[in-house]
């Protein structure tokens, strides 16, 4: 994999991007990951992926970068993925992947990872390990808090979330038709579900962009808007399923 960098120059000021005024830490509560405590103090995050110039105009899939921001505008965390050159190319949507996410001191405060699987993505055979897509979260690196798991289904999309233990918590469940383009104007909204789906406790919204944005780019806009009591492993677990998400279902190259 080729890296991107989380060191050094704040990534959100980097690439030319204009500084942009970043979240004040709050106390961390007592078992809460460093780096999360953030997600304690609110309810709903924007997750804003940056346009890549190069990638619109040639084709060429780029690095996937990332602001992730509060509901007044503050930026929380940037995010930047590590993939390899010929799987972008090769694999597009269904290559596998690091996310490192970095607060505003460029510490990495989570990494979520998904493993390449060549049959994957086949929703018909998703109860089958390898035919299932799956992130792995990990806050602080190396210490697992939550899995999101493709779930089987014939129509409309589902997904596990998982904790570290891959006990079941919540199931995300999407829209009945997933439409993407300068056509579909409207919000894609994939409800957050209790596990028994009797009730809905939030959604992660993928969010129109603007014409431009739509017609030009793959670049998208979402939203997660969870219980501000939310255990907070279980807030980074779903802001986490916005990635796999957006990789599976607006990812596609645009002409």
């Amino acid at each position: 994999m080729d890296k991107q960098p989380v060191s050094g120059q704040p990534m959100g000021a980097a690439h030319g991007m204009q500084p942009t005024q970043w979240m004040p830490a709050p106390q961390a509560p007592l078992g809460c990951p460093p780096g999360l405590e953030y997600l304690t103090q609110i309810d709903q995050v924007l997750i804003h992926q940056v346009v890549e110039l190069m990638e619109a105009f040639t084709g060429w899939e780029c690095r996937n970068r990332y602001q992730i921001k509060n509901s007044m505008g503050q930026q929380v965390y940037f995010a930047g993925e590590e993939s390899d050159l010929c799987m972008r190319q090769c694999c597009g949507p269904a290559r596998g992947f690091m996310m490192h996410i970095v607060d505003n001191s460029q510490a990495e405060v989570m990494r979520v990872v998904r493993e390449f699987k060549c049959c994957a993505g086949c929703c018909w055979c998703a109860n089958i390990d390898h035919c299932a897509f799956e992130l792995a979260i990990e806050a602080p690196v190396g210490t697992p808090i939550g899995y999101v798991r493709q779930r089987q289904y014939c129509w409309v999309a589902e997904f596990d979330i998982l904790d570290a233990n891959r006990e079941p918590v919540l199931i995300v469940k999407g829209p009945c038709c997933i439409c993407q383009g300068v056509c579909c104007t409207w919000d894609q909204v994939f409800q957050i579900l209790t596990k028994d789906k009797k009730t809905e406790i939030g959604k992660l919204s993928k969010q129109w962009g603007g014409l431009a944005r739509e017609m030009f780019t793959n670049a998208t806009n979402f939203s997660a808007e969870f219980p501000i009591d939310l255990d907070v492993k279980v807030k980074a677990t779903l802001l986490a399923a916005c990635f796999l998400i957006d990789f599976m279902f607006f990812e596609n190259k645009n002409n």
